[in-house]
């Protein structure tokens, strides 16, 4: 007997109907002799209902209280598919992220887990009760409900498969894998058979929302293989594991985000620690940086620039709103029309050849580059928004499109 930790997110769970066909896949992995725990989202857009609830009586809602409303669509989710499941005759046990036994740190609204107390979860499995449990949610050592933030549903997830040893996680979701580029904006994209965690994690950061990037960290660590897949059908999906093998180094996938803002200090003064104090203080604010430039000095100042999500640019202008007490720069500015794009595939950056051919392709298509970011397995540019699905296009066929024709004609 396995034991199996599924993930449903928000859009398998819309509407009762859908509900009732999650219900009747659980049922029938249960039926093959499986110990399942069940991790739901909120029903279809129930989170951002919420916020939208919460921000038409304040604009800065208190992060304590937005945690406390949030909480409640999860809530809603696991009490249906538990009543859904006990109308197929399959018994089962709704909990919510506390009474699961997850403990977070107090960083509302993005708070992250440190202690998963598995014992709740073990005596029910051991009775053979199906477990479903809240996502996105857990609960601070003193008992404040926390969440987990955007994608959290897939972190709690990967987190209990780690915490109870499970044979595998299956992130259940509308599409079917993981695949070589948004589908939306290239048809003729390739679901992608296996995918190491590393890749994975660089294509959950650079923008490709089927999994979220602390639940690969988690996986990673703990050695917990996923199967990411479709709700709505029953062929295999994309796994994501540790792979091993010699293999040749390419191209995996093209990825995307439109919502980048650029950020440019002027006249930063020129001296060593100055530059720990400008990210030390966007840190404080937990403020994630992409790209960063620095420019040739003039005299004793230097321009800086860095690269932040727009989700981000209210807690970019506090951090620089406190700068501005204890540093004399001489101005800032904001650039909201931006995008990333990215090549992902492990080894890639090694290899000057890749580089060459991508800065190429978006040349050849007219597309300026604003600034360049690498790591081992993956290459980012930043441009224009307006031209970002262009370059999508361009580099699929250049890197996805050409290698499918030649091992077609092999």
């Amino acid at each position: 007997m396995s034991l199996i930790v599924q993930k449903y997110g928000g859009s398998s769970l819309a509407d009762l109907d859908k509900i009732r066909l999650v219900a009747s896949r659980v049922k029938k992995c249960r039926d093959e002799g499986h110990e399942l725990v069940v991790v739901v989202s909120a029903m279809g857009k129930t989170t951002d209902q919420l916020i939208s609830l919460a921000k038409s009586l304040n604009p800065f809602p208190p992060e304590r209280e937005l945690d406390m409303l949030l909480s409640t669509g999860e809530q809603v989710s696991i009490s249906l598919l538990s009543i859904a499941l006990s109308s197929l005759g399959v018994s089962s046990v709704s909990l919510t992220g506390g009474q699961a036994g997850i403990i977070t740190t107090d960083t509302y609204t993005k708070a992250k887990i440190f202690h998963i107390d598995t014992r709740r979860i073990k005596d029910l499995l051991l009775k053979h009760q199906v477990v479903i449990v809240a996502g996105f949610q857990g609960r601070t050592p003193q008992g404040d409900i926390t969440t987990l933030g955007r994608g959290g549903s897939d972190v709690t997830a990967c987190a209990l498969a780690a915490a109870l040893s499970a044979d595998f996680c299956e992130i259940y979701t509308d599409v079917r894998g993981v695949f070589t580029a948004d589908p939306h904006l290239v048809p003729q994209a390739k679901k992608i058979a296996r995918l190491s965690y590393e890749e994975m994690s660089e294509m959950a950061t650079l923008g490709a929302k089927v999994l979220q990037p602390r639940a690969v960290d988690f996986s990673q660590a703990y050695g917990v293989r996923v199967h990411v897949r479709s709700t709505f059908s029953e062929r295999e999906g994309t796994w994501v594991e540790e792979i091993n093998s010699m293999e040749e180094v390419r191209v995996k996938a093209i990825t995307h985000s439109g919502d980048m803002l650029k950020i440019v200090l002027l006249g930063v003064p020129n001296q060593p620690g100055v530059a720990a104090q400008i990210f030390k203080a966007l840190s404080d604010f937990s403020v994630f940086i992409d790209m960063i430039i620095q420019s040739e000095g003039r005299e004793d100042y230097k321009d800086l620039a860095f690269v932040a999500s727009r989700e981000d640019e209210e807690k970019v202008r506090k951090a620089i709103a406190c700068l501005e007490k204890e540093l004399s720069f001489q101005g800032m500015k904001f650039d909201e029309t931006m995008s990333r794009v990215s090549l992902v595939g492990a080894g890639i950056a090694s290899s000057p050849n890749i580089a060459y051919r991508m800065f190429n392709a978006l040349a050849r298509a007219g597309i300026n580059i604003d600034m360049i970011s690498t790591s081992n397995s993956r290459i980012s540019c930043l441009i224009p928004r307006d031209l970002m699905e262009e370059a999508v296009k361009v580099l699929h066929e250049e890197f996805i499109m050409q290698e499918v024709r030649l091992n077609e004609e092999v």
